[in-house]
């Protein structure tokens, strides 16, 4: 990974990229600095150290603590978030999107933009509001903050917040590297982690954890980075002939290569995904602070993340989006078509359906397993928190979901670094 960045700063177009995805992080970084007016961040800071394994907690986790502080990026890329799947599911129920999607090339895929950023805006209002009732709720607001006028401005920074977060995502996609909602979210995370540490040693120096509890909790962080890497790599290939053909004097064709399929082909985003839905339920009942024994008081720690309701919920979440990502992302019957134009065939089966039935009796068995390893790597922490108290104290359940994505963003960035470079160092046969 440090060579591929060595190599590719070395190329001064990339160069200027890094650059310019490096200053969009530091400014998203700042903006976390900067708390809304009318709440008193001292007092919201310490109530949320009670709070740092539950759904609200993992908020803050994904903000980069920009939620604990009410800073102008406290939402950070969560309404975006869920805007996207409600406009990828959308795509699905309502025909006339899945054609514009589809069917209306670039046009169709601004337009599809411009509505998830519409969205995106109107949720942030939403959640801005929700935050601000919470607030509210909490009776961590200032007491100036009477009347119409400071919700106001403390609801429309939240959202305004929200929808610069996502223009800073787009722009490192248009003019940096790698995916920006990612960048940012991967970003957001990795600032959390010297806080993280440091509980972990606070709390191992005056006694509240062991120390083969911290030594456990690093070996298995490593052993899902190992894990997580491993499969991120791997992938079937599916061997594909193509025909001998004459074109003028010259034959093409009859060489043998392979199709790959990788083994989790929709990366973090199942991930991602499910987690902003599954925690939807406690995230609802947490803002509204319900005393003990209501019914939003039962919602809130029934779905906390090391509840059995959340863990199913979550689990099944991910194996949906595993499967809806990777049908988007591959097409059996289009690769089908594409091979037999092109005079390619699988040994074994004839061009066109049975060719593309071939593709998706495979790709179920690939998105399968896929599925069970995102589940299985997001769910373990979980249930290591579930059965041990200790473990639940030093946020594992958390930071399982957070390792996973920060290994996912990181190897898919580096990736589209080397693919960056190919494309620049090919010379192609006109140089030959």
């Amino acid at each position: 990974m440090l060579q591929t960045i060595r190599n590719a700063w070395k190329i001064e177009e990339l160069r200027g990229k890094m650059i310019f995805t490096v200053l969009i992080i530091v400014l998203f970084r700042l903006g976390n600095a900067v708390p809304v007016p009318y709440v008193d961040t001292v007092m919201l800071s310490l109530h949320f150290q009670e709070l740092q394994n539950t759904i609200l907690g993992l908020y803050n986790t994904i903000s980069g603590g920009a939620f604990e502080s009410a800073t102008i990026f406290a939402l950070s890329i969560q309404p975006y978030i869920t805007s996207s799947i409600v406009m990828q599911l959308l795509c699905i129920a309502i025909p006339a999107l899945e054609r514009l999607q589809k069917e209306g090339g670039e046009e169709g895929k601004k337009k599809i933009n411009k509505i998830t950023r519409l969205g995106t805006v109107g949720l942030g209002l939403v959640m801005g509001f929700a935050y601000y009732l919470m607030l509210g709720n909490w009776g961590l607001l200032t007491e100036d903050a009477t009347g119409f006028g400071p919700g106001l401005v403390i609801v429309l920074t939240f959202a305004a917040g929200s929808a610069l977060v996502m223009w800073l995502g787009e722009q490192i996609t248009e003019f940096g590297i790698g995916n920006g909602i990612s960048i940012i979210l991967f970003a957001g995370i990795i600032s959390t982690f010297p806080g993280a540490i440091g509980r972990m040693i606070d709390g191992l120096i005056h006694g509240f954890f062991p120390w083969w509890m911290i030594v456990l909790s690093l070996l298995g962080a490593l052993a899902l980075i190992v894990l997580i890497v491993v499969i991120t790599n791997s992938e079937r290939k599916i061997p594909v002939q193509y025909a001998k053909r004459v074109v003028g004097r010259k034959m093409y064709g009859g060489q043998s290569t392979h199709l790959p399929m990788k083994l989790n082909m929709a990366g973090v985003l199942p991930i991602i995904f499910a987690q902003a839905i599954a925690s939807l339920p406690g995230t609802i009942a947490a803002f509204a602070n319900p005393a003990e024994g209501t019914f939003l008081y039962g919602m809130s720690d029934l779905f906390g993340p090391t509840r059995l309701p959340f863990l199913l919920t979550y689990t099944v979440l991910i194996v949906f989006f595993s499967y809806f990502y990777t049908q988007v992302q591959f097409n059996p019957v289009e690769v089908s078509n594409n091979l037999r134009k092109n005079g390619g065939y699988i040994p074994g089966f004839r061009p066109g359906k049975p060719t593309s039935d071939y593709l998706q009796k495979m790709l179920s068995k690939i998105t399968l397993f896929g599925a069970i390893y995102l589940a299985f790597v997001a769910g373990a922490p979980i249930v290591v928190s579930m059965v041990s108290e200790t473990a639940a104290m030093t946020g594992i359940a958390l930071g399982g979901t957070s390792i996973i994505i920060v290994v996912g963003v990181a190897l898919e960035t580096v990736k589209n670094l080397e693919s960056q470079m190919l494309m620049r160092h090919y010379k192609g046969f006109l140089e030959t």
